[in-house]
C-alpha cells in the first residue's frame, strides 16, 4: 500500500470514529430528554388539571400611604417631659398601670371582665414612673403632637404634658429640642394645647371632618411609639362614637386597629386623603401594648376645645344641672318604660339651686326633645347643652306621669354647676380649699347612683382618684379606686363630708379611713379595710 492510500484510509478512519462519536452522544441525550419528559409527564399525572403559575409583569402599586406619610412627616412632633423632683414618696403601694383607666370610674372605669379594665392612656418612658416626679429623683416621658398652625401651635393629650416642669418638642429630620409652653388644657377630654418656641413658618396638618368618617375607612397614624419618631401605621376605622367611660361624657372615641402604642399619645389619626380625624389617647390591653384596639378623639371634638383654648384659654360648657341614667343600660329602659315612653333620658337628680330645678323639672322626668328635636339619649342631651352658651334658654319637653310638659330652662355654667367634677380646682388634691384645716393629698370625687350600681356598690362613700406621692393619704396605702365610706367613725357620703370631717382635724390627730378596695381590677368583689396614721404635724 503506498503512502498515499494509507494516508486516505487513517483519515476515513478518523472521520468514521468522529462520526460514531456524535451518534452516541445524540442517542444518549435522546434518552435522556425522553427520562426527563417522562419525569414531567409523571408529575403532570400527579395533578390533573392543574395550570402552571404565571408571574406578572410588574406594575406600579398604590402610593397613598407614603404619599400620606410625605405629606405630614413635617406636621407631627415627637414630644418629651421632664419631671423635675418631688418630695419623695414614703409608699410604693400606690404603683398601678401606667396611666390605667381606673376600672371604677365607668388612658382613666369598669369591673368585672369588662374590657376597659385594660383600658391605657399612655406616653412613653418608664410606665411606673411618677408624672409629677415623685420618688426624689428626675424622671422623663414621651408623646406625639400634631402642628394645627403655623404659628407653633401644636394639639396634644392632655396626659403627655400635665405637670411637667420641662416640654421639648423635636420635629422629624431635626435634631434640634426646642422648649414648649402648655397654653391651655382640657381635662373632660385629654386635650392640651402647647406652643413651640424658636422654630417658625411650621408645616399644619390639614384638619379633616371626623363625622364623615364610616366604619371601614382606611386610618392611618403617626406618632413616636417607643420614642421611634415618625412612625407610621395603618389600618381602618373599627367603630365611632365609643364610650370607653360612662364618667366622661365628652368623650366618643373613633376605634381603630391601625397599631397605637405608648409614645403615639397626643398623635394624628388621618384619613386616606391625609386629613387630621382624631388625636390618638388611648388603647384597650392586656399587656399594656398594641392588641388592635386604639381609641382616638374625634377631630371635630378637638377642633371646638382648641379653639375656646386659643381665644381665652380655657373650655366654657353649658349644663341644666341634672344627672341621668345612661341610655344603654337595662336600668334606663326599665325607667323609660314605667315612664310610657320609648326613647329620652330619664332624670335621676336635679342638683339643688341648678337651672333645672329653678325651671321646675323633677327627679323621674324623661326629657324628650331640645328645641323641637327629639333626644334619643345622654350624649344627645349633652351634646346640646354642653354647645349652647351659657345665659341662653332651651325649650325643653319632658314627661311627667305619662303627660308631657314645655320648660323654658336657662344653661348655667357646667364648672359653677359641678364644681367638684369640672371646676377649676377639681383637679386639685381634695382637702385643700377654703376652710380646710388638713389635708390627706389625695384627689376624690363624688359617686351617683349609676356609678354606684355600675361599681356593684350599695354602699355609699366618696372614690380616691389619685394619691399625691409623700401625703398622709400615702403613708396610710390609699389607692386610687379605692372608695372612702367613714373617716374616724363619721359616715362619708360624698365630698361635703369628707371635708367638713377635715376641718375637724388638727396635725398630729389620729385618723382612721374606712374603705372599699377590690383585690384586683377585674374582681367583682369588694373588701372592707381600715386604713389608719397620724396626720402630719407640718402640713
Amino acid at each position: 500500500m503506498s503512502l498515499f492510500e494509507k494516508m486516505r484510509t487513517q483519515k476515513v478512519l478518523a472521520f468514521t470514529m468522529v462520526l460514531f462519536t456524535l451518534s452516541v452522544g445524540i442517542v444518549i441525550g435522546t434518552l435522556i430528554n425522553q427520562g426527563v419528559k417522562a419525569a414531567y409527564d409523571d408529575r403532570a399525572v400527579a395533578a390533573p388539571g392543574a395550570t402552571p403559575l404565571v408571574i406578572p409583569n410588574p406594575v406600579e402599586l398604590s402610593n397613598s400611604f407614603s404619599q400620606i406619610a410625605k405629606q405630614m412627616e413635617p406636621s407631627v412632633v415627637n414630644i418629651s417631659t421632664t419631671y423635675l423632683p418631688k418630695a419623695p414618696s414614703r409608699s410604693r403601694n400606690n404603683m398601678r398601670r401606667f396611666q390605667q383607666q381606673q376600672p371604677d370610674d365607668g388612658d382613666q372605669g369598669d369591673q368585672g371582665d369588662d374590657p376597659n379594665d385594660f383600658l391605657f392612656r399612655f406616653f412613653g418612658g418608664n410606665p411606673f414612673a411618677s408624672p409629677d416626679g415623685g420618688g426624689g429623683r428626675k424622671s422623663s416621658a414621651l408623646g406625639s403632637g400634631v402642628v394645627v398652625d403655623k404659628a407653633g401651635y401644636i394639639l396634644t393629650n392632655n396626659h403627655v404634658v400635665d405637670k411637667a416642669d420641662i416640654i421639648k418638642v423635636k420635629f422629624n429630620g431635626d435634631s434640634t429640642e426646642y422648649d414648649a409652653k402648655v397654653v391651655g388644657v382640657d381635662v373632660p377630654t385629654d386635650l392640651a394645647v402647647i406652643r413651640v418656641e424658636g422654630k417658625r413658618d411650621l408645616a399644619a396638618a390639614k384638619i379633616g371632618n371626623s363625622d364623615a368618617v364610616q366604619v371601614g375607612d382606611w386610618a392611618v397614624a403617626i406618632g413616636s411609639p417607643f420614642g421611634y419618631q415618625a412612625t407610621v401605621t395603618a389600618g381602618i376605622i373599627s367603630a365611632k362614637s365609643r364610650d370607653i367611660d360612662p364618667t366622661m361624657q365628652f368623650q366618643h372615641f373613633l376605634q381603630t386597629d391601625a397599631a397605637i402604642n405608648p409614645g403615639n399619645s397626643g398623635g394624628p389619626l388621618l384619613n386616606i386623603r391625609g386629613e387630621v380625624i382624631g388625636i390618638n389617647t388611648a388603647i384597650a390591653s392586656r399587656s399594656g401594648g398594641y392588641q388592635g384596639i386604639g381609641f382616638a378623639l374625634p377631630i371635630n371634638t378637638a377642633v371646638k376645645v382648641y379653639n375656646d383654648i386659643i381665644r381665652t384659654g380655657k373650655v366654657v360648657r353649658g349644663s341644666i344641672g341634672v344627672r341621668f341614667t345612661p341610655s344603654d343600660t337595662d336600668r334606663s329602659q326599665a325607667n323609660l318604660k314605667v315612664a310610657g315612653v320609648k326613647q329620652g333620658v330619664f332624670i335621676e337628680q336635679v342638683v339643688p339651686g341648678g337651672p333645672s330645678e329653678k325651671a321646675g323639672l323633677k327627679e323621674g322626668d324623661v326629657i324628650t326633645a331640645i328645641n323641637g328635636k327629639p333626644v334619643q339619649d345622654g350624649n344627645q342631651l349633652v351634646d346640646s347643652v354642653t354647645q349652647t352658651p351659657v345665659g341662653n334658654a332651651l325649650n325643653v319637653t319632658v314627661v311627667r306621669d305619662g303627660r308631657p310638659r314645655e320648660m323654658k330652662i336657662v344653661v348655667g355654667d357646667l364648672s359653677q354647676i359641678f364644681p367638684e367634677t369640672y371646676g377649676k380646682d377639681s383637679a386639685a388634691p381634695s382637702g385643700q380649699g377654703e376652710g380646710t384645716t388638713v389635708s390627706f393629698g389625695m384627689q376624690v370625687k363624688d359617686l351617683t347612683s349609676s356609678m354606684l350600681d355600675n361599681l356593684g356598690l350599695k354602699e355609699k362613700g366618696v372614690q380616691v382618684v389619685a394619691v399625691d406621692p409623700g401625703s398622709f393619704a400615702d403613708d396610710i396605702q390609699l389607692l386610687p379606686g379605692d372608695v372612702i365610706t367613714a373617716v374616724n367613725r363619721m359616715p362619708v357620703t360624698n365630698t361635703a363630708d369628707l371635708k367638713r370631717i377635715q376641718q375637724t382635724l388638727k396635725p398630729g390627730d389620729a385618723v382612721q379611713v374606712k374603705v372599699l378596695r377590690r383585690a384586683n381590677v377585674r374582681s367583682t368583689d369588694w373588701q372592707g379595710a381600715y386604713l389608719a396614721g397620724t396626720l402630719p404635724t407640718n402640713h
